[in-house]
C-alpha cells in the first residue's frame, strides 16, 4: 500500500479536507495576537507559589476530580451545590468532550464569525456544523435567522461566544434568552472574556435546565496553565465525565491554579488596567479617519483598514517588531479587519507607532 493510500485508508474524509490550527511564530516580537494577560505576577506571589510547587509530588497521579481546585472555583463562582463544574484542558478539551457525546447526525450551531474551535472540532467528528452570519452593522445576533435555523436543523448545542471572539462585543442579552428558550438542545454561553465583560449569565443557570457556562482562566492571566471549566446541572456534568479521559488536569495546574485563584486580587487589578488601555487605544484608533475601531467588551480590539490594505498593514507592523492578527482572509465581515490584543502601556505605545508608519507607508504609494 502506498503512502498516499495508507492516509485515506485510515483517516476520515473529513479530517482530510481540514487545515491544522496554525500559531503565528512570535519570536523576537511584541505578541499581540493572541489575547494573552501582558502582565507577570508581583515578586512575592511567585515566591510564595514556587515554595508550593517544591510540594508537588510529581511521582504520583494528580487528583483525578481535582477537588480542591473544583471547591475552590465552586466559592469563588459561589454556585450553589445543585450545579456541577466540568474541568479541561483548556476550554478546547470541554468543546471537544461536548461534541465528542452527541450522536453522529447530530448538527451543531453557531454565529459566525465565531471561535473557530467550534466549527474545527464539529469537522473533526464528522458533525453537521451549522454557521449563521452576524448582522453586518454591529455583529449583533441575527435572531430571526437563528431562530429559524434552530427550528430547520434542530442542534444538539449551540456555543454563543460572551463576549464574542473575533468581534469583542457582547450580544443582546435578551436575544440570547430567547434562542436558550427556543433550543431543544444544550446551548453553551462561552465566557473566556468574562474578566473584561462585568457581564455573566452564571445567575441564569437557575433558570433554563439547557444552560451551560463555559470560562476559563487563560484570559486572567494564566493562559500556560490550560484550564478552562464548563458549569451546569448535575446529571448534564456526569455525562460529560464519562468520557473525559482520567487524570485531564495536571498536578502542576491543579495547584497553581487554585493558588493563583486564592490570590485573585492581583489579577483584578491587572484586569482594570487592562480596561483602562482598551479605551486609551480604542480612541487612539478611531482618532484616524481611515481606520474604524469597534468597540470592545473583551481585552482585544477588532478594527478594519482601508479596503484592500490590511494585509498590507498586518505585514508592516510586523517587519516593526510587532505582531497582531490579520482576519481579512476569514472574509464577511471580516473583510479587511485586523485584531490587536491589548497589552502593557509600553506595548499598545508601540503597536499605535507601527501603525502610524503603516499608514503613512500607504499614504506615499
Amino acid at each position: 500500500m502506498t503512502q498516499s493510500n495508507l492516509i485515506t485508508h485510515v483517516f476520515r474524509k473529513e479530517v482530510l479536507a481540514m487545515s491544522a490550527y496554525k500559531v503565528a511564530d512570535a519570536t523576537g516580537l511584541i505578541k499581540l495576537d493572541a489575547m494573552e494577560n501582558p502582565y507577570r505576577w508581583p515578586e512575592a506571589i511567585k515566591a510564595q507559589w514556587l515554595e508550593l510547587l517544591k510540594e508537588c509530588q510529581l511521582n504520583r497521579y494528580p487528583d483525578a476530580e481535582a477537588k480542591a481546585l473544583v471547591e475552590t472555583l465552586k466559592q469563588l463562582i459561589q454556585l450553589p451545590d445543585y450545579f456541577e463544574i466540568l474541568l479541561g484542558n483548556g476550554s478546547d478539551e470541554i468543546i471537544q468532550l461536548l461534541l465528542m457525546a452527541l450522536p453522529e447526525d447530530s448538527a451543531v450551531l453557531a454565529p459566525a464569525p465565531g471561535f473557530v474551535m467550534y466549527k474545527q472540532i464539529s469537522d473533526s467528528l464528522g458533525l453537521k456544523y451549522i454557521a449563521v452570519p452576524l448582522l453586518t452593522e454591529d455583529f449583533e445576533l441575527d435572531l430571526p435567522a437563528m431562530l429559524r435555523a434552530i427550528k430547520q436543523y434542530q442542534p444538539r448545542v449551540i456555543f454563543l461566544a460572551y463576549p464574542n471572539n473575533p468581534t469583542a462585543n457582547l450580544f443582546n442579552e435578551a436575544a440570547i434568552v430567547e434562542i436558550i428558550k427556543a433550543a431543544q438542545g444544550l446551548v453553551v454561553i462561552d465566557e473566556a472574556y468574562a474578566p473584561f465583560a462585568g457581564a455573566s449569565f452564571i445567575d441564569q443557570l437557575n433558570h433554563y435546565d439547557n444552560l451551560l457556562v463555559m470560562q476559563t482562566v487563560s484570559k486572567l492571566g494564566l493562559a500556560g496553565l490550560r484550564l478552562g471549566y464548563l458549569m451546569g446541572r448535575a446529571d448534564v456534568i456526569k455525562q460529560l465525565n464519562k468520557i473525559r479521559l482520567p487524570y485531564n488536569i495536571n498536578s502542576l495546574t491543579q495547584l497553581s491554579a487554585e493558588f493563583a485563584l486564592s490570590n485573585k486580587f492581583f489579577f483584578d487589578e491587572q484586569t482594570q488596567a487592562i480596561c483602562a488601555e482598551r479605551a486609551i487605544v480604542l480612541k487612539a484608533l478611531n482618532s484616524y479617519e481611515e481606520i474604524i475601531a469597534y468597540p470592545s467588551a473583551a481585552n482585544f480590539i477588532l478594527f478594519k483598514t482601508p479596503p484592500g490594505k490590511a494585509t498590507d498593514i498586518f505585514l508592516s507592523i510586523k517587519n516593526q517588531g510587532v505582531l497582531i492578527k490579520n482576519m481579512t482572509s476569514q472574509g464577511g465581515v471580516l473583510t479587511d479587519c485586523l485584531r490587536v490584543t491589548i497589552g502593557t502601556p509600553e506595548e499598545n505605545k508601540a503597536f499605535l507607532k507601527t501603525l502610524h508608519n503603516s499608514l503613512k507607508e500607504l499614504q506615499q504609494i
